[in-house]
Formats: C-alpha cells, structure tokens, sequence
C-alpha cells in the first residue's frame, strides 16, 4: 500500500470518527435534553433488555466500578426509573429493574430520536438520502466485522 493512500485511509477513519461521534452527541441532546447522563441512559437501556440485574453484573456490564455503579442506580430508583427486588436464588443481591415509569422513558428516547432524524433526513436531497443508505449499511457491517 502507497503512502498516499495510506494517508487517505487515516484522513477517512478520523473524519468517520468525528462525524459518528458529532451524530451520537446531536441525537442524545436531541433525545434527552439535560435530563439523564451517558452512564444513566446506557443504564437503562441494559435494564431494558433483561429482566433484572445485579449492580455487580451492571457494573461489569458497562466496565465500571460497582459502587460507580450503586450512585447511579440509587439517582435512577430516586428518580422512579428503576426498581429493586430481592434476587430469587440468592438473599444477600439485590435485583434492578426498569419501571413503568423507566420504560415509558425509554421510548420517549427512542421517539424523540427517531423523529429528530427523520427531520434532518427530510433535509437531504434523493442522491443524498440514497448515499446515506449505503453509508449506513457500510458502517453497520464495519460494526459488525
């Protein structure tokens, strides 16, 4: 491989970087505007394909300490998102759950988002629109090699 194409692979990967990141801060201000934090949401949205976990599973999880992980679920339950019960087969743990109230918030996230970007998509010319189809596929199956 040529230098110059190596330099052009590099320059890609930095503006790719860049415009995923750029769109993932505008959909979460979009989606949630000053309401939860990046390690609340995530939060919820483990609980929200399980049916309960353990603050040391959580933690483990996200990659964080577990008693980083207590502080936020002790906001969360104050908040009314999530709920603890006992754990079924061991009386000393604890298990975490979304709650009505976590779930309705979930999809209001997922709304707000999904209309949000539709807005801006409306924006797009059809040439447009039809490269960032493909774009989407193409990094979907970047995500998934």
């Amino acid at each position: 491989m040529n230098q110059e194409n190596q330099i052009s692979k590099e320059v890609a990967v930095a503006e790719l970087t860049l415009a995923i990141g750029q769109l993932l801060r505008r959909l979460r201000a979009e989606a949630n505007p000053g309401a939860l934090n990046l390690s609340q949401t995530s939060t919820l949205a483990r609980l929200n394909e399980s049916t309960g976990m353990t603050t040391a599973d959580l933690a483990r999880a996200e990659s964080m300490k577990p008693q980083s992980m207590g502080a936020i679920l002790t906001g969360l339950e104050q908040d009314g998102l999530v709920q603890r019960r006992p754990h079924p087969t061991d009386g000393r743990q604890v298990l975490f759950s979304l709650t009505e109230a976590g779930i309705e918030a979930r999809r209001k996230r997922s709304t707000a988002k999904q209309e949000w970007l539709l807005a801006a998509m409306e924006k797009l010319d059809a040439t447009e629109h039809q490269t960032l189809v493909a774009a989407a596929a193409l990094i979907k199956r970047l995500g998934d090699s």
